[in-house]
């Protein structure tokens, strides 16, 4: 779209939901408005206002490229959390961007070299962090960041800058604890997240929500049925295996809320037909499995709406992961602990680790389960990197790492600068939960959950929208006392309490469950033949980016039960059937 000046022309994916209220500012209101779009509000916020002031105003998820006629330079701009992606590079002497990899491939001076650094790293976590990508002359732009491009710009001559910084909120929000009692922040809570979601229904389509029957959903939906005058329609999934099967509390909320329930249980033959799609679904390496509920939940909803609302973001905002509970229980453990101590005890337990494969690996060639204790001492050995963590963040990290280095599968890999390694981008707070909240905020958060989300609902065409990751929501939580947030045992403490004032008790309190799939017994099961030829020595070999013996040793230790190795090969299955899709475009 051309703004009605003519100097602007804009290319914009996503949505900025207070577009009604910035199209009544001073100065905005006398923009020559043909219609009622967002898109138009962007341009006349950027007329009136200048590209970064306009861009600090919009709050949403969007990605958006804006050239400027008159200076003749290119902006790229991506919302505060990254809810939507855009990739950008230069291939020779072109600048290339847009939204998906794919698009980037197509042009004839695309540069397919592999950052083997990002590999390294994709290995270790499941996804690929940003800045980089899986390509080495391709980045993501990060999230709150304006880039601009003069139209004499040398390659990399441009670094992006940043419009919001989810640091300066963490580090204020300890600055300036919120001073009302427990009951005014549950009341504020509710004020401010009835607005955000207020904010997100308003659509020319019909809209609905997934409901997983947790606290966010439900507390979304609960906010969904009380604006609205209908019956809100909603969608959830359910398997047939009672361990990953959330589908009854989701039905028991949705009667209770009076909603129009939609629900589908998924054989694990239906679930399986998913994973040969994921390479083009994902466009680089991705290896979160809740990526296959999440495809087939979204398209259940696509059925009948083309919009949805989600709970996304909750547990990153206000500590709904067990994991906090057990790092910050690991943390203080490690403070009394002095540090030749705890070197000592992390050398000690992985060299037990080492030593205890050695032995294992005697029956595992033999095709034999190996013994239990050998299997004991491999958990140990994999938690040992516990013993020298620095901080809450590095512990936290650990929780999600399936390897310890990034060249222990890619040889030469060294870490790259990513959220994930880089401490100088870490909240700088006393308080070690929020420490962890901002760490998971800035990289599992926009590089797993809104990835795996954005890519899984916009393969069938369904645009998902995530009201707790206003930022007014966002401010609020990080400036709450922690014993507002995590009572000791649980998280999400006022937000529990706010949704028990919609939903009983009695569907509120119950353990968390995680949106799974049982990769575990699909490895062993009915994958097996697929892994033992995605990942052959020879295979290996030929392809000459991991080395063979790591790998087949891990497929070893986890198809003999030496050791839990479900996420790490999940990792490897998921970057072989992408290099193989993209190899044969």
């Amino acid at each position: 779209m051309e703004s009605a000046s003519g100097r602007y022309v804009l290319s914009f994916n996503g949505e900025v939901y207070n577009f009604p209220r910035l199209r009544q500012e001073p100065g905005l209101s006398g923009y020559p408005f043909q219609g009622h779009s967002d898109t138009e509000v962007i341009l006349a916020a950027v007329q009136h206002l200048g590209v970064e002031k306009a861009v600090s105003k919009f709050e949403g998820m969007f990605a958006l490229a804006l050239w400027d006629r008159e200076e003749r330079c290119l902006w790229l701009a991506r919302d505060r959390v990254g809810k939507k992606p855009l990739y950008y590079g230069w291939c020779g002497n072109s600048f290339l961007f847009g939204s998906e990899l794919k698009a980037l491939r197509k042009h004839p001076d695309f540069d397919s070299d592999l950052d083997r650094d990002a590999l390294g790293q994709y290995m270790q976590y499941g996804w690929v962090s940003q800045p980089h990508s899986i390509y080495q002359q391709v980045r993501k732009l990060p999230p709150g960041s304006l880039l601009k491009i003069p139209q004499n710009c040398k390659p990399w001559g441009a670094q992006p800058a940043r419009f919001w910084s989810a640091r300066e909120v963490c580090e204020r929000g300890e600055r300036n604890r919120f001073t009302g009692s427990y009951e005014d922040a549950i009341n504020q809570l509710d004020v401010v997240l009835k607005r955000a979601v207020e904010d997100r229904m308003v659509a020319d389509v019909e809209l609905g929500a997934l409901l997983s029957g947790g606290i966010d959903s439900s507390m979304i939906v609960a906010l969904m049925q009380q604006i609205s005058d209908r019956p809100v329609k909603t969608f959830s999934i359910g398997f047939w295996e009672e361990k990953y099967n959330e589908a009854e509390y989701a039905s028991a909320v949705a009667r209770h809320l009076k909603t129009e329930h939609h629900e589908i249980y998924v054989t694990p033959d239906q679930a399986l037909d998913v994973v040969e799609h994921l390479p083009q679904m994902y466009d680089e390496p991705f290896a979160d499995s809740s990526q296959i509920p999440t495809y087939l939940v979204s398209k259940l909803a696509r059925e009948q709406v083309k919009v949805v609302l989600t709970g996304d973001g909750g547990d990153e905002q206000m500590a709904g992961y067990r994991r906090y509970k057990n790092c910050l229980k690991h943390w203080q453990h490690l403070q009394r602990i002095p540090r030749p101590a705890r070197n000592a005890m992390g050398s000690v337990t992985s060299a037990l680790g080492t030593g205890s494969w050695r032995w294992a690996k005697k029956y595992a060639d033999q095709g034999k389960t190996v013994p239990r204790w050998t299997r004991k001492m491999g958990k140990i050995s994999q938690r040992s990197c516990n013993w020298t963590a620095g901080s809450p963040q590095q512990i936290l990290a650990n929780k999600f790492t399936s390897c310890l280095a990034v060249d222990q599968f890619v040889p030469g890999a060294v870490d790259p600068v990513t959220p994930l390694s880089d401490p100088s981008g870490w909240a700088n707070v006393q308080d070690p939960l929020f420490a962890m909240l901002h760490y998971d905020f800035t990289g599992y958060l926009p590089d797993d959950i809104l990835v795996k989300v954005d890519r899984a609902s916009m393969a069938v065409g369904l645009e998902a929208r995530a009201p707790l990751l206003d930022t007014e929501v966002l401010e609020l939580a990080w400036s709450l006392p922690r014993e507002y947030l995590f009572d000791g045992r649980t998280g999400k403490r006022v937000l529990r309490d706010l949704l028990m004032r919609y939903v009983p008790r009695n569907l509120v309190d119950r353990p968390k469950r995680g949106f799974s799939v049982p990769v575990k017994e699909w490895l062993v099961g009915p994958l097996r033949d697929w892994v033992e030829d995605l990942i052959s020595e020879q295979a290996l070999t030929e392809q000459g980016i991991f080395d063979p013996q790591s790998i087949r040793d891990a497929w070893h230790q986890h198809l003999y039960g030496w050791a839990n190795h479900s996420e790490l090969m999940w990792s490897v299955l998921m970057f072989q059937a992408w290099w193989k899709a993209q190899s044969v475009e």
